[in-house]
């Protein structure tokens, strides 16, 4: 790089780090009396926003391999030792960050403020992008900027602590981390034995029993036990222990499925935990142990968690598996509760359902009213739908509030560009179906009246009289609720509030576009037949 290009990208570091924008047209020029070493790191950064940022907002000054920074370089390494734990491929350069211990060039600064970028980027908020892995995800992670991070790894006493602050802080994410730990290891020495091939129970003695309970031990689900070789109601309690935290049933028998986990087979292949943490590092930067409404689509659930405990559950009804009609992933916040709500059919919906048996008959769908672009009801017999297509289409359709109305009583509103909300439905047969996705996209709820009552707390001090007040003046009613994070995740894998991990059906297909995501990104083929 010229020496007349260097002057011009130091100043740019320094600018857009240290200043607003509204500040940088005024700004002085910064220093330019570098050294060679801050040259090329200037250099070296330059093309890093978030590292740019930080090295133009201290003048250059060194993280790493400054006198002082050796707790910083062995908290780095440490952290990023542990991506496995995490479910993250070994892509950080740990032996090589190790190797450069003790220089101070800027190659090394750069070697470690690269692997900080990285690592906390992909730990604090994933490896992936959900919005490119799935045009149907509609997340947008919360990410800490890495300037930020580097401010506070810098003020930070103890560096280890604050890197560790940095993966997702929840119990749902810490028991799929031990979930994987069962399954994965701890990697279980050549001089433990397997376990044959068999079902051992409880009351059975045998020499593989022995083999169990030490395969067991080794993995730190340890038994009591005078016998070894006797499979007692200690071992029994161990085996489901170790059952329930690999995601199989806890029935703590020891059969071929635990047999082949605790050996480490073919079974043992972690892909689903992969794929459930990642997905959780996309939650982080939201609170799930604040009072929050947590829809998780496989499951076909709806619920209110309240310091990461179920206060409230129903059955719910997601969208379709078809183009268009699935329901997305997103986060917002509840604004109110709507009574006797109208229900404004989806555009999309309207084109493809109603417009063309409006143009056979005008008269058709009698229980819809066609509202112009002011909010009009427009009376049909003046409209010529024949003139239409689904491109200049210009009216709505919508139901008036009624004891048919596709919405029900009750709908909740959480406003998004896609349109997307909670309701009743009057067709409460489809909550008896194992497996729920009848709707356009919106959820419904088997227990939307209780769900009212149960989101009108704090907002009102008699939520169900302030209901039945507002359902009995047949009017539309809109209900203020104090703000309210809602949550539509794609869980296939969860951990139960015990710990215990539980499996859902794939629904829509999802996690193979994320396990391919996640293969592309680098060493999770070899992580995940790690054992």
């Amino acid at each position: 790089m010229s020496k007349s290009i260097l002057p011009r990208l130091v100043r740019a570091i320094l600018l857009s780090a240290a200043l607003p924008l509204g500040a940088q047209a005024a700004a002085p020029a910064p220093r330019l009396d570098f050294s060679p070493e801050q040259w090329e790191l200037a250099r070296s950064v330059a093309r890093q926003p978030g590292l740019a940022a930080w090295y133009g907002s201290t003048a250059l000054a060194p993280v790493f391999t400054a006198p002082e920074a050796a707790p910083r370089r062995i908290a780095l390494i440490e952290a990023a030792a542990q991506a496995p734990v995490h479910g993250l491929p070994s892509i950080y350069g740990v032996e090589q960050l190790q190797g450069l211990e003790g220089r101070t060039d800027p190659e090394a600064e750069v070697t470690f403020a690269k692997a900080f970028a990285r690592w906390t980027h992909d730990v604090g908020g994933g490896i992936l992008d959900p919005r490119r892995v799935d045009p149907e995800n509609k997340r947008d992670v919360i990410r800490v900027p890495t300037e930020e991070l580097l401010a506070r790894f810098v003020a930070a006493p103890d560096p280890a602590a604050m890197l560790a602050q940095v993966p997702p802080q929840n119990d749902g994410y810490r028991a799929l981390q031990q979930a994987l730990a069962a399954r994965v290891g701890p990697v279980v020495g050549a001089d433990v034995p397997t376990v044959p091939e068999g079902v051992w129970r409880e009351g059975m003695r045998d020499e593989a029993v022995a083999r169990l309970r030490a395969r067991l031990a080794a993995m730190g689900f340890a038994a009591e036990g005078a016998e070894a070789d006797l499979f007692d109601a200690p071992l029994a309690r161990q085996v489901a222990a170790y059952q329930a935290r690999a995601g199989l049933g806890p029935d703590g028998v020891a059969g071929p499925r635990t047999i082949q986990r605790l050996n480490g087979g073919p079974g043992s292949a972690p892909r689903d935990l992969l794929i459930a943490l990642e997905r959780m590092r996309w939650l982080n930067g939201h609170d799930l142990n604040a009072r929050l409404i947590w829809v998780n689509l496989p499951e076909f659930n709806v619920r209110v968690m309240e310091g990461g405990r179920t206060v409230f559950e129903s059955r719910a009804v997601i969208g379709k598996d078809k183009e268009g009609w699935r329901t997305p992933e997103f986060s917002d916040e509840l604004q109110n509760v709507v009574v006797n709500p109208s229900w404004n059919v989806p555009r999309s919906m309207a084109l493809r359902d109603y417009l063309p048996r409006l143009q056979k008959n005008r008269h058709a769908v009698a229980h819809l009213d066609v509202v112009d672009s002011r909010g009009r009801v427009v009376a049909r017999d003046g409209i010529d739908f024949s003139r239409y297509t689904a491109k200049n289409f210009p009216y709505r359709l919508r139901q008036k509030p009624s004891d048919d109305n596709a919405l029900g009583e009750v709908k909740f509103i959480f406003p998004n560009p896609m349109n997307i909300y909670l309701h009743d439905t009057p067709s409460k047969g489809l909550f008896g179906e194992r497996t729920r996705a009848f709707s356009n996209g919106c959820i419904r709820v088997q227990k939307p009246v209780d769900l009212a009552h149960v989101l009108l707390e704090g907002a009102a001090a008699d939520p169900a009289a302030t209901y039945a007040g507002a359902r009995e003046s047949g009017r539309e009613r809109f209900l203020k609720t104090e703000p309210l994070p809602v949550h539509l995740v794609y869980l296939t894998t969860i951990a139960d509030e015990d710990g215990t991990i539980r499996h859902f059906p794939d629904v829509y297909g999802r996690d193979d576009a994320v396990w391919t995501a996640l293969q592309k990104a680098g060493g999770m083929e070899t992580l995940a037949s790690t054992r």
